[in-house]
Formats: structure tokens, sequence, C-alpha cells
């Protein structure tokens, strides 16, 4: 009877067990493996480089105020164009009808000698004094050529009568000076360029009030300078990192001496 008893007991936890759901551990499935044969066959993907629009490059932001210059300058030719050289003229002489100065002939290099005098003062400049130099030597070649090319070409009688007004030479130099100073010392401060600018804005002045040149030749004079000057940077080896020096013991200086800017040059042998 007990055994009997048993087993009616083991075969009902038996059949109790059987109708109760199941619990098992159920591991986390393991992510697939990174596929890396094909991972350069869908080249979608792959970011590609972003072409940097045309009017965002250096060359173009570099000429946009020296082609607004230039072009205002040849609208206003003769009597052409809003407020016209010939008005200019026409106010200049009724305001100051016997002006007359040479101080225009001095100016035109003073940007200059605010570049040596900022140097000689320790005040460090963007490139170094030989860069600076061959900078400058490229960017008066650029004005020169420019500026006497198109004087012949145009060959535009002055307001006084005399030939090849079209563009002035006494701005344009007197700009691109104003440019290699703003140029060399813009991250230092600003007053540097705007001193430099003010005194060739003085020169284009001088330069109608003494009736030497119309508006067109002034406002086309200050664009051909800052270009030159714009160019002279942009196709400057420097940019690219190779620094020419000099020998050792070989310097350059800006001098000023008997009333004329120059350069000096040292060399101690060692």
């Amino acid at each position: 009877m007990r055994s009997f008893l048993l087993t009616r007991v083991t075969a009902l936890l038996l059949l109790v067990g059987a109708s109760m759901p199941t619990y098992a551990q159920v591991l986390p499935a393991a992510p697939p493996a990174a596929d890396t044969l094909h991972k350069f066959e869908n080249s979608t993907l792959a970011p590609t480089p972003t072409k940097k629009a045309w009017y965002r490059g250096k060359l173009v932001r570099a000429s946009i105020v020296p082609a607004l210059l230039i072009g205002y300058g040849i609208s206003t030719i003769n009597g052409h164009g809003l407020y016209s050289s010939y008005d200019a003229r026409r106010d200049l002489q009724r305001a100051f009808p016997t002006f007359h100065t040479r101080v225009d002939d001095a100016l035109i290099f003073a940007p200059y000698l605010e570049l040596g005098a900022v140097a000689l003062a320790g005040i460090e400049s963007r490139d170094d004094r030989l860069n600076t130099l061959l900078i400058i030597g490229k960017a008066e070649a650029v004005m020169l050529a420019s500026v006497y090319a198109l004087k012949y070409a145009t060959n535009i009688d002055r307001p006084n009568g005399k030939q090849y007004a079209f563009p002035s030479g006494h701005t344009a130099q007197a700009f691109l000076a104003a440019s290699i100073v703003h140029t060399e010392f813009r991250d230092k401060s600003q007053w540097y360029g705007i001193g430099a600018y003010t005194i060739a804005t003085g020169v284009g002045a001088l330069r109608m009030l003494n009736n030497k040149h119309w508006q067109s030749d002034v406002f086309a004079g200050a664009g051909v300078g800052i270009l030159s000057a714009h160019l002279a940077y942009l196709s400057h080896r420097n940019r690219w990192g190779r620094q020419p020096r000099l020998p050792a013991g070989m310097s350059f200086s800006p001098t000023y001496y008997g009333g004329a800017p120059g350069l000096s040059f040292t060399w101690r042998p060692r």
C-alpha cells in the first residue's frame, strides 16, 4: 500500500511538472562580424571632397576692390559716368583756383618710410625683411609695367595738356606701398594700414588739385597699385614655406638719409 501511494505521488509530480512552462536562460545573439572585404565597394558612402567655389578663391577676393576702383575710373573718363572727371575738375578749380604744391612727389614713398620706422621700432611684421623686400620688388615691377602699358595704350591727355594721363603713376605707387604696410602689420594693428592708406589717398587728391591728373586717373591708379601688391603676395614662393635666407652675417635694413629713403646692406664676415 505504501509503495502504491509513493508511485501515485511520483506520477502526479511528474504530471504537474510536465504541465508547467519551462524557463531556460537565453543568451543574446552575437553581433554580425564586420564586413571588411567589401568596405571599399560602396564608393558613394565615402566622403567626397568639396570643391571651393570660384568666387571664393584668393585671386578673386584680392581683385574685388582693385576692380571696383579701376572700373569706376574707366567709367568717368572725360565727361562720362556718374560725376565725371570733367565735373570733378570743374569743382576743384572753383574751390582751389591757385593751388600748387610738390608735396605729392615726396609722399608717394611715405608708406615705405612708415614700414621702415615700424620695423626699426621692433614690431614684428608678417614676413622677414628679405621676403618683404622681394615682395616689394615684384610688386613694383608689376605696377610699373601695368601703368606704363596703360599710359601708352590709352594716350589720354592730362588736365594741364600734357600726355599720358591714365592711370596716375604717383597714386599707383602710393597705394602699392600702403597695401604692403597694411598686409605686413594688419595682425598687429589696423592703424598702420589706415595711416598708410590715408597718405595714399592724400597723394591722389593732390594730383587732382595740382591739375596733373583727372579723377579717372587717380581711381584707376589706386586700383592698379593695390592689385600689384596683391599679385606679388599671391605669387610669392614664401607662401609655400620655402623662405630664402641670407648667408650668415648679411642683413638688409631701410634707411632715411638726406631727405631720401634708401636701403642699407651689412655684411660681417665670420
